[in-house]
């Protein structure tokens, strides 16, 4: 379920919450091979599923890193809406961490917590806490701090 929230005030009263949790998101092979055509990056842990099959200390392909990082702004949306701003922008990220791997055919979702909301002109900047897990994983695949800008 979306979190609605109520412009910058209503961010400000969530701050240290657990916002919840998106639906989970097959990372299929397709998925890694068009990342891997966009960025350029065809190391073969990712896009030669023979040979990770065969070498691989994962078993098999993984998707990248930066492909799990980049899911946030299509499953974020489904955690939480911010409502009565004029726009909100990425900013950034404080620290970005891949503690496991997130293998072909996994299902992954996201789980955000709101750390902080700092007053900036014409608006806030939000710091949150963006947690990718694989389902039955025993850590996550990314934590990430990331950093956006609402403005009024």
């Amino acid at each position: 379920m979306t979190t609605i929230i109520q412009g910058i005030s209503g961010l400000k009263e969530l701050v240290g919450t657990h916002l919840g949790y998106s639906d989970h998101l097959e990372i299929t092979q397709e998925r890694v091979n068009t990342f891997a055509e966009a960025t350029g990056d065809h190391q073969w842990i990712h896009v030669d599923v023979e040979r990770a099959n065969a070498e691989s200390p994962f078993g098999g392909p993984i998707a990248h890193g930066y492909l799990t990082l980049s899911l946030g702004p299509s499953l974020a949306p489904q955690i939480m809406r911010v409502e009565g701003i004029k726009m909100g922008v990425n900013y950034g990220c404080e620290k970005v961490r891949f503690p496991s791997p997130v293998p072909v055919g996994a299902m992954l979702r996201l789980g955000a917590s709101l750390d902080a909301v700092d007053d900036i002109a014409g608006g806030a900047q939000v710091t949150m806490t963006f947690t990718y897990e694989v389902e039955g994983a025993p850590k996550p695949s990314c934590v990430a701090v990331v950093v956006f800008r609402y403005y009024e």
